[in-house]
């Protein structure tokens, strides 16, 4: 099974359109303003000389690489060249600065010449890994094969460092990303050493070998066991993600039982362990990192937009495993709320955390960690800016999984598809206003046979739904069906080993969950209550959603601190919830996705 290349999916109209538009806009160009500013591209002319200011960071390629893959999926989607021309200026610094080896990375190359390869934690493997990814796009979108020609001398030395002389300080990269690149690298050029590369960083991973011994980070690495032998998710969420989607590709393309039972047992533990109802995921601020099953905090929750994009990614490379509808779901889930609430309405600015409850006067606590309660347009770290302009760009391609003739549909957007098939291509459109309804109507302009995936929190199609989470739509040359999935809004709760949000709800409408700001709530939202069995309301909406309505009771308050426990008494209120994408667009204020039940 393979998914079909976002290239052939055109998204046309929408909630995704929307976004997308957005996205090759104005967070294209936000991106790219703050990476000029902070120096990030001009590092790859490698000017920096000891006592400069502002010296290139060891990530600092990563971050630009990424703007370049998503502007060059950008190029494909919408067919301008509109930053072409930065793209080759930096593609010509890396030509010029790159050694005789084709090793290049800015911050070595000029901070820390001496320290090539011998510090496994400072992100040179995982640079090397998204400057291959970006070449691989840029490629793909002009035709031209400079920058991966660069990559593949890149790609080679790495392979004689790591493999053929075994000279580097380190076994392994700390940061994995380059697994998953490499697998790319191969499927692009067709040379089996990438493959190879990629599967020899895979395996040596937490082997006995003596370069594999790293302390106490071993963990947060996932170097605590070899990747084949892993069953929990566990360490740095976003590291975590990127070698499941190598493992994942591995398993697929070498046809590996044991990499594939591995990757069974960790998308289970996250999805029924470790994932917010966002879709988050690493819910630990110290290492950035899973916690132990059920810890998913609201207020100091960390779920990271790159680990929600990461996981996403790992979901997505599962449905080429096997036919089962939980990975599709799971990308879902993802992609409406935990991963786009890292980029504002308005494409501009950014949430490295995705908090699920907001406080702000417990931000002024010292000492403690909370994540920032608004969006700003650049971090320190600002790996999510470029993941996100990277994968909005291309989330056409998670909507459809092809196995031989059989075609999967996994996500629901308005779009035209063009499907190749051994008959010769057809084209498959999608007319639906998907998530404002969960109406889609199908057409095709040849027979086929579609799996179309009944999501798992609809209840419609439950007689036609097979165990695989799949029904069949048989469809006819020209032929319109339509399927209603019958989007209601529906209050969920929590398995009681999640003992923060016991005795709370959520409210969730198909894959948009919801929550409540106090700027429309009356400000404070912790005595509040939701009345679960009152009406809910569809009323307004933002960016192409509704605004939901229910009621619900304001507790009353006490003159003291503590009184005799008593039923509930308070003033009844209309309670008003907003999508979780789109919470902290307007101006600081309280927010909660969890919230009291009457």
């Amino acid at each position: 099974m393979e998914n079909l290349g976002f290239e052939n999916v055109k998204i046309t109209s929408g909630f995704w359109k929307e976004r997308q538009d957005i996205n090759r806009g104005a967070t294209q160009q936000s991106v790219w303003d703050r990476f000029k500013e902070t120096g990030r591209v001009d590092a790859f002319k490698c000017l920096y000389k000891k006592g400069d200011g502002n010296p290139p960071h060891y990530f600092w390629d990563s971050d630009v690489a990424k703007w370049i893959e998503g502007a060059s999926y950008n190029m494909i989607l919408y067919g301008d060249r509109k930053d072409e021309e930065k793209i080759e200026e930096i593609i010509d610094d890396i030509e010029k600065n790159a050694d005789e080896n084709g090793y290049f990375n800015s911050y070595f190359l000029t901070v820390e010449p001496e320290g090539r390869f011998t510090d496994r934690n400072k992100h040179e493997l995982y640079c090397a890994g998204h400057l291959m990814e970006a070449a691989i796009a840029y490629k793909r979108a002009t035709g031209r094969d400079r920058f991966l020609k660069l990559m593949e001398k890149y790609a080679d030395y790495i392979r004689r460092v790591f493999v053929q002389e075994g000279s580097a300080a380190f076994l392994t990269p700390g940061h994995e990303e380059i697994e998953l690149a490499l697998v790319k690298m191969y499927r692009e050029t067709g040379k089996k050493k990438y493959l190879d590369l990629a599967a020899f960083f895979v395996d040596k991973r937490g082997s006995d070998d003596p370069k594999e011994d790293f302390g106490d980070l071993k963990e947060n690495i996932q170097c605590h066991q070899r990747p084949v032998d892993q069953r929990e998710a566990k360490g740095h969420a976003v590291r975590a993600a990127y070698l499941y989607c190598a493992m994942a590709d591995l398993a697929r393309i070498t046809g590996d039982g044991k990499l594939k039972t591995a990757c069974l047992a960790l998308f289970d533990d996250i999805v029924n362990k470790k994932m917010f109802i966002t879709g988050g995921v690493g819910s630990n601020s110290r290492g950035e990192s899973y916690a132990y099953p059920y810890y998913l905090p609201n207020v100091n929750a960390y779920s990271e937009t790159c680990a929600a994009i990461g996981t996403a990614m790992f979901a997505g490379r599962m449905q080429e495993l096997e036919a089962d509808s939980r990975y599709a779901d799971a990308v879902e889930r993802i992609i409406y709320n935990g991963a786009l609430s890292g980029v504002s309405l308005d494409g501009g600015s950014f949430f490295y955390e995705n908090p699920l409850e907001i406080i702000p006067q417990r931000a002024a606590l010292k000492n403690m960690h909370y994540p920032i309660t608004q969006r700003v347009k650049v971090f320190g770290c600002s790996c999510c800016p470029p993941n996100v302009l990277r994968f909005i760009a291309s989330l056409g391609g998670l909507v459809y999984t092809l196995d031989g003739d059989r075609i999967y549909l996994q996500q629901f957007a308005e779009s035209e598809a063009v499907i190749p098939r051994e008959s010769g291509k057809i084209t498959l459109r999608q007319i639906t206003d998907y998530p404002l309804s969960g109406k889609v109507t199908l057409i095709c302009d040849a027979d086929a046979d579609i799996e179309v995936r009944v999501p798992g929190w609809s209840e419609a199609y439950s007689d036609d739904k097979k165990p695989d989470g799949y029904m069949t739509v048989r469809l006819k040359k020209g032929e319109k069906k339509e399927l209603d999935f019958e989007m209601k809004p529906v209050f969920y709760e929590c398995d009681p080993r999640c003992g923060e949000d016991l005795g709370k709800v959520a409210l969730a409408r198909g894959p948009v969950v919801y929550c409540l700001e106090g700027l429309d709530n009356g400000g404070d939202l912790d005595g509040v209550f939701a009345d679960v069995k009152s009406e809910i309301t569809v009323t307004k909406e933002v960016l192409s959603l509704p605004i939901l309505e229910c009621g619900g009771v304001r507790a009353e308050r006490s003159q003291t601190l503590y009184r005799k426990a008593q039923k509930l008494a308070g003033e009844r209120i209309r309670l008003r919830f907003i999508p979780y994408h789109a919470f902290a667009n307007r101006k600081e204020t309280p927010m909660k996705v969890w919230v009291n039940r009457t």
